[in-house]
């Protein structure tokens, strides 16, 4: 099946937000990007959309979710800071199913890292904000990761 894993959209700055930063929502041309997101994973027709409980990673999947009357589920294996196994178990129990994963660049990039060292090519490494890791699992296990960058 397929994974859509997808780096949240465009956020405000970090610096620039008071509050805690699981909280800092996506900035204008984040929720664009969103909006774009949603019209290209629409046709994938994902059952499933889980996303990191930070608002970011939640806004992000909220058009997609909305086109598809599909509930976000939150899971703390998306969450920053995440660890690799909480992840990997998270990949494991979708992997049947075609999902998508909301989730940091950081958790994006440790797990694209352990696929890499499990021999799958990876072509790219890039972890621009709002683009797509396009995960095919085989078995369970990933066989291909093909990067789709972020929308303009």
């Amino acid at each position: 099946m397929t994974i859509y894993l997808v780096r949240h959209a465009k956020a405000g700055s970090r610096s620039g937000w008071d509050r805690p930063d699981d909280q800092r929502p996506l900035s204008k041309p984040g929720r664009r990007q969103a909006d774009a997101i949603a019209d290209g994973l629409a046709e994938a027709a994902p059952s499933r959309i889980i996303s990191s409980p930070y608002v970011r990673c939640r806004q992000t999947v909220d058009p997609l979710a909305a086109r598809l009357r599909l509930p976000v589920e939150l899971s703390d294996a998306l969450a920053e800071g995440a660890p690799l196994d909480d992840t990997r178990a998270l990949l494991s129990k979708v992997g049947d199913e075609t999902a998508v994963l909301a989730t940091h660049g950081d958790v994006i990039g440790w797990l694209l890292n352990d696929i890499a060292r499990s021999g799958v090519i990876l072509g790219d490494d890039r972890l621009e904000k709002g683009s797509i890791w396009i995960l095919e699992l085989e078995a369970g296990v990933v066989a291909t990761a093909e990067y789709r960058p972020p929308p303009a």
